[in-house]
C-alpha cells in the first residue's frame, strides 16, 4: 500500500494499480517509488499486445513467467507499474499503453510530460 503522502500525477493519493497481478516495485500493488528504484516503476498502465511485444524487443520480456521471482508474466489487460522511461520510450514509438492517473506517481513527471499521459489517460 501506498504511503500516505504519496500523490499522483493529478496531485492527489495515490491509488492502488494493481493487486493481480501484484505490481509495484516493492510488490505492494501501488506504483511508489524510492532511492534503491532505479528504474522509476513508477507510471500504472494497463498493458496491450502491442507494448509487451514492444518491450521485450527492447530486451525487457514482461510476457514469460518468472516463477523463481514471483512473476506470473502479463496479458494484454493487466495493469502493471512501468519505469517512467520505458513507457515514455513506448510513446515515442506509438506503442504507449493506457495510463491509469490515479495510480501513477507523481516521480514520473520527472521525466513524462502530464498532458502526455492525459494523452493516454485510460477511459
Amino acid at each position: 500500500m501506498a504511503k500516505k503522502q504519496d500523490k499522483n500525477v493529478l496531485g492527489t493519493a495515490l491509488q492502488t494499480c494493481s493487486l493481480d497481478p501484484l505490481t509495484g516495485f516493492t510488490r505492494t500493488g501501488c506504483c511508489e517509488t524510492g532511492s534503491d528504484d532505479a528504474g522509476r516503476h513508477t507510471v500504472c498502465a494497463q498493458v496491450t499486445d502491442e507494448f509487451l511485444a514492444f518491450s521485450t524487443s527492447r530486451g525487457n520480456d514482461l510476457t514469460t513467467p518468472r516463477t523463481e521471482y514471483g512473476f506470473v508474466g502479463l496479458q494484454a489487460g493487466d495493469r502493471w507499474c512501468l519505469c517512467a522511461s520505458r513507457w515514455l520510450e513506448a510513446s515515442e514509438a506509438g506503442f504507449a499503453p493506457p495510463v491509469v492517473l490515479e495510480a501513477t506517481h507523481e516521480k514520473c513527471l520527472e521525466i513524462v510530460s502530464l498532458a502526455d499521459l492525459k494523452y493516454h489517460e485510460l477511459r
